[in-house]
């Protein structure tokens, strides 16, 4: 038992010294005149880029030719395919609020341990395909996920979507989350991968898998990543298991497809975990440092909005990416820019 707990202290030490290095070499970068930016798709309000899976990647992938920059999951998790780059910090939503509020910085991490936390309601055939999941990814992609664990309750995950078109949710026994989150991190994980039992979601949004409505899950995700994260400030994300695995012959939208064609979107977020910036209060990359931010045209109402606004950051609104919601520049401030499209704002970031 020493032997091992004294194993853990020099995987975490390590890990540590390597973080440091990491941070000094953006720290640099940064003051040699490297941009940062943040590229925000919210989840859940049927966002025309960025509203299914992945979609959003080919954009953000362009803005990071040209820059660093912080992405939310959904902008880049896809299934079994991530859109995430080595230039891009993948943040979780509650995460993400409190680093533009400023209560949180960035810290770059490579090679984080990740550990899964399963909901005890997944039944014992949809959780083999998980952990051979898990396998699969730590033998391609030599990531490390020591651990995973079940929750001691179901967790008892709803979802729907409201009459505004926004994807909402409520979680029964969300507090099982943090115990068994606690646990693995006690073990020496870093950051956490969530996966719990969902309903078959095609009830809820039919005309989905064609491109049109929003995904009835993301919600209700956000709502799972975003109290962990806040409980335990650790990097987290959120994967939904299902009952029927199995991989439908239907031809559907391509900004659909990568869920069509795989029984487990476990692969992107443990893609997304594994060089996820780290925490910390003080030290790290701060909103000081973040030069731009690009939003959805009407999505606007939001805590990084405000804050970047609020602190002069320049914040672009692109009118060819449009959501369920009303929420436009003229609703919010007078100083942020509205764009044609993202090609023309990524003019714009190369002359910032």
């Amino acid at each position: 038992m020493v032997e091992h707990s004294s194993k853990i202290k020099l995987n975490i030490l390590k890990k540590a010294v390597l973080g440091l290095s990491f941070l000094l070499y953006y720290i640099n970068m940064l003051k040699n005149g490297e941009k940062l930016g943040a590229f925000i798709v919210p989840t859940g309000i049927g966002a025309s880029i960025g509203g299914y899976a992945g979609d959003a990647s080919r954009y953000a992938r362009k803005f990071a030719e040209v820059s660093s920059i912080i992405v939310n999951p959904n902008v880049v998790n896809a299934g079994c395919f991530s859109g995430i780059t080595d230039k891009m910090f993948y943040v979780e939503g509650y995460s993400l609020d409190e680093f533009f509020k400023g209560n949180l910085n960035l810290v770059p991490s490579k090679n984080n341990r990740i550990g899964v936390i399963f909901d005890r309601a997944i039944p014992e055939d949809v959780l083999n395909i998980h952990i051979n999941t898990i396998n699969a990814v730590k033998a391609v992609y030599g990531i490390d996920i020591p651990f995973y664990e079940l929750t001691d309750d179901y967790v008892g995950v709803e979802f729907g979507i409201e009459k505004s078109g926004i994807s909402t949710g409520f979680v029964r026994n969300i507090e099982t989350l943090r115990k068994t989150g606690k646990r693995l991190l006690e073990k020496g994980c870093n950051a956490l991968a969530i996966v719990c039992m969902f309903e078959d979601p095609e009830n809820d949004n039919p005309d989905y898998s064609n491109g049109v409505g929003v995904d009835p899950v993301g919600g209700v995700e956000a709502i799972l990543s975003h109290y962990l994260s806040k409980e335990l400030l650790v990097p987290c994300a959120h994967s939904p298991a299902f009952a029927d695995y199995q991989i439908s012959s239907d031809l559907v939208d391509g900004r659909a497809a990568s869920e069509y064609i795989t029984p487990t979107f476990l692969p992107c977020i443990l893609v997304g975990l594994n060089n996820a910036p780290l925490f910390s209060k003080d030290a790290g990359i701060s909103i000081d440092n973040l030069d731009y931010l690009v939003m959805p045209y009407d999505s606007l109402g939001s805590t990084v909005v405000f804050e970047a606004v609020r602190r002069g950051i320049k914040v672009f609104a692109i009118k060819e990416n449009t959501s369920a919601l009303n929420i436009t520049p003229s609703k919010i401030s007078d100083k942020i820019i509205e764009i044609s499209d993202y090609e023309s704002c990524l003019k714009c970031v190369k002359d910032l």
